[in-house]
């Protein structure tokens, strides 16, 4: 049963954070809709209330310890000890390595790396005194490297290590972690990098997708459906993994 578990997912308000809250709440869970603004995760919640769920909204600035801890100690109160947590936020600041500023590179390790690390610990403790837990860190393709991302690249190859390591760490306490690396997925973040490369977004998707085997681009659903099964009870023997989920091999 998963009916009275609680579920965080980051950088939710839209995109894949929007459609695996929406997911582990038809999956029985009282889900945390976190992002940066707090106002922004407004319709994510009303359609999982819609739907029947149950969810609230909670404005976290992840890279920030402050926030993270005021943030999950409000979430136990309001709905209840969190089990599973997906580390879904993130943000993008690409150029080439010549143009890219410290800031960007700050920026990018700051909430994907650092935000990820705030927010397990935070939430480690509920899931090792429950004897139950599931964290999901959002890698991606680009962590096997590509142009003009070396800060994304760098923070996604990083979180599988992260990742592995908290499996090893966590393991003894009934809580899993693992990584799920989307390949090109429709989502706002790609619409933006259609933009940074002058390339209309339609032409950006059909090229992809002529590039991929199944012949099609991800949809924020096909990650949401990973993340669901990964934070199930029958997932319990799987942990410290890297699952790429990007319509066909990448190694």
């Amino acid at each position: 049963m998963t009916a009275a578990r609680v579920a965080i997912v980051t950088g939710a308000a839209r995109g894949i954070g929007a459609a695996t809250a929406s997911r582990l709440a038809k999956d029985g869970y009282a889900v945390a809709v976190v992002d940066l603004d707090e106002s922004a995760c407004a319709d994510a919640v009303a359609a999982i209330e819609e739907a029947g769920g149950r969810a609230i909204a909670v404005g976290i600035d992840v890279s920030r310890a402050d926030q993270v801890e005021a943030g999950v100690r409000r979430i136990a109160d309001e709905l209840g000890p969190p089990v599973v947590l997906v580390n879904n936020a993130g943000i993008i600041r690409d150029n080439l390595l010549f143009k890219m500023t410290e800031d960007d590179w700050d920026a990018v390790m700051g909430v994907h790396l650092k935000g990820a690390f705030l927010m397990s610990k935070a939430c480690q403790g509920f899931m090792t005194e429950a004897k139950f837990g599931r964290i999901v860190n959002l890698s991606s393709s680009s962590a096997q490297g590509n142009r003009g991302q070396a800060n994304y690249s760098s923070a996604k190859a990083g979180l599988q290590g992260f990742t592995k390591t908290l499996a090893i760490e966590l393991g003894k306490f009934g809580v899993t972690s693992n990584a799920v690396a989307p390949g090109f997925i429709e989502t706002e973040m790609t619409k933006s990098t259609a933009e940074r490369i002058g390339v209309p977004f339609d032409d950006f998707i059909k090229h992809s997708a002529s590039q991929i085997p199944v012949q099609r681009v991800g949809q924020p659903e096909d990650i949401a459906a990973t993340i669901s099964f990964l934070c199930s009870e029958e997932a319990g023997f799987v942990s410290g993994q890297v699952i790429y989920v990007a319509g066909g091999p990448l190694d």
